[in-house]
């Protein structure tokens, strides 16, 4: 698969657990309905971030870090002054576990693609 395909996958696997995550009833409920929108969106831009085209070492880790930077800033400007927010700062922790999880996904399909390739 080629990698913006795959990107444009869980950018929408992202966005689907953010639609569905008011869905969910079961142990842990009430955190889940809280967190789980956080960590979907934060998983979701990194992958919409990963689809620009930017040329830069380190070219994962700049995207981890600006994808943190815009979920953060979200969340301590109250929706950018432009969405209703409401602020805890646990959700700055459920962003970052967002992130790392698509950093840790985005870097285990790559690396699975790369000896795919090499293997062939």
């Amino acid at each position: 698969m080629r990698e913006k395909t795959r990107n444009v996958f869980f950018v929408f696997l992202g966005v689907m657990g953010l639609l569905l995550n008011r869905q969910y009833s079961g142990l842990y409920q009430d955190m889940a309905a809280c967190y789980a929108g956080n960590i979907c969106a934060s998983f979701a831009l990194y992958f919409v971030l990963s689809n620009l085209s930017f040329q830069i070492k380190g070219g994962r880790l700049w995207t981890a870090g600006m994808a943190l930077a815009v979920v953060e800033l979200f969340e301590v400007t109250n929706g950018f002054g432009i969405m209703t927010n409401t602020f805890d700062q646990t959700d700055l922790f459920a962003n970052a576990v967002g992130v790392a999880l698509a950093l840790l996904i985005d870097t285990a399909a790559s690396e699975a693609s790369r000896r795919r390739s090499n293997d062939g």
